[in-house]
């Protein structure tokens, strides 16, 4: 049989220091870990995460603290700019498109950027420059209840 037995005996006025100092040691030994910029904040990618349509105004409320947590990241721009674009709110929706097309000619070519996030902010640049340009976005006034409309019965051109 073998029996194991203590051959020192700490007591807790000499353990509790004794801990401490190894603590800290071990602390002062290892390696500092990385900084990471969205630990603090919301991640680059948070704007569309659990976006409920009857919502809208909340989820552009998050992706708002997104783009401020990332203000040199074009991808945020362009999901709020989504956002915008589903709330109707068509002219901050263009700003965004086109700040998010400015940043993306910043990022560094390599690593390259996503391939289809480069598209997408690219189609809605464009949209967003043949929007502006049009003769609807011209349109000061809606109009009126009673114009006829194609749907209607008696309407020209039925």
């Amino acid at each position: 049989m073998i029996v194991l037995q203590r051959s020192t005996r700490f007591t807790s006025r000499s353990a509790v220091p004794a801990g401490l100092g190894l603590a800290l040691l071990l602390s002062a030994c290892g390696p500092e870990p990385p900084a990471d910029p969205e630990a603090a904040g919301p991640r680059r990618d948070a704007c569309l995460k659990e976006v409920v349509i009857d919502q809208i105004t909340a989820a552009i409320q998050r992706c708002d603290a997104v783009v401020a947590a990332h203000p040199s990241q074009p991808q945020p721009r362009n999901e709020r700019a989504l956002l915008l674009s589903l709330a109707g709110r068509s002219e901050e929706a263009c700003r965004d498109s086109l700040a998010a097309a400015r940043l993306l000619a910043r990022v560094p070519a390599k690593p390259a950027p996503d391939p289809a996030l480069v598209e997408e902010i690219r189609l809605r640049r464009q949209s967003c420059i043949d929007w502006q340009g049009s003769e609807a976005r011209r349109l000061t006034t809606p109009p009126t209840g009673g114009a006829p409309s194609a749907a209607t019965p008696g309407a020209p051109g039925r």
